[in-house]
Formats: structure tokens, sequence, C-alpha cells
């Protein structure tokens, strides 16, 4: 199993959230950007993957490499529903879980929000990311992994 991450868009707080699991659970992590990334000091588990800019370059990467059974982590719906796809559990940085289930419409709202932009109605942005959406992410983040390690039939202990 291996954790990906669209670095290019996540907060630090989710990638420390992430290095810190990685390290603990002892899980290969890839950090996707299509720009140099730092790696965190002394956690051999995470390695940053830089790719050409341009775009959906970093999504491409990721999605050729994730497998069934691995964690992704993105706010990106498009590149989420790739995943999903591909039985690849994904969560976004604020803790929702992208499922077959959901996927589809989460996709259709940002479609219909990007038309609704692209005809000059100004929606605003997300919120600004604060404690509550850490928390938040963390919880899922921890109950997908542990989900998926159970179900690989790894330990929980660690």
């Amino acid at each position: 199993m291996k954790i990906w991450v669209d670095a290019d868009a996540v907060p630090r707080d989710v990638k420390d959230i992430v290095a810190r699991a990685a390290l603990r659970m002892q899980l290969a992590t890839h950090l996707v950007a299509n720009q140099r990334i730092q790696t965190p000091a002394n956690n051999a588990f995470v390695t940053a993957v830089w790719v050409a800019g341009g775009p959906d370059v970093a999504d491409d990467h990721i999605v050729a490499h994730a497998e069934p059974g691995d964690l992704a982590v993105t706010a990106d719906i498009p590149l989420a529903a790739r995943l999903v796809e591909k039985s690849v559990s994904t969560i976004d940085p604020r803790g929702a879980e992208y499922t077959p289930e959901n996927i589809r419409e989460r996709l259709s709202l940002r479609d219909f929000m990007d038309r609704l932009r692209s005809t000059g109605v100004e929606t605003g942005g997300p919120n600004a990311y604060g404690v509550k959406d850490k928390q938040a992410f963390a919880s899922t983040f921890d109950r997908v992994l542990m989900r998926l390690l159970r179900a690989q039939g790894h330990g929980t202990s660690g």
C-alpha cells in the first residue's frame, strides 16, 4: 500500500499529518507536484516526485502509478473521480472521502460552479483552511488508513 498526495495544492498541515503517519506506519508516501517540494527530514518513507509543469501532469502521474488499495489525498475533484474509478481510496484535505456513491454528485457540482464562474457569476472560493478542517482531515485520514490496512491484513498497532 502507498499513499499519494497531490502536493501542489494541499495545505502544509495535511502534508505534515500524512508524513507523520507514513513514518509511524512505515508506508511509502509520494508527494507529487510540478514544482520542487521539500520532504520531511529523517523520514525515508516520504519521497517527492517532481513532474513537468502543465495541466494535469501531476494528476496523470498519480493515476498512472496508484493502485487499488492505495490511499490518495487531493482537493482536485476530477482527479478524485479518476482515482475512485481505479478503486483508490481518496480523501480531500478537509476530511471528505470521495466514494463511488458520491463522486458523480461532487463532479457535477464542481462542473456547475465552473460554468457559473465562466459566465461571470462570482461564487466565492472555499473558506480559509482552519483548525476544524485539519481535525476533520486527520480523523478521516486515520479512519480510511486503518480500514485499508485491516483489509490488507496489516496490524493496526504502531
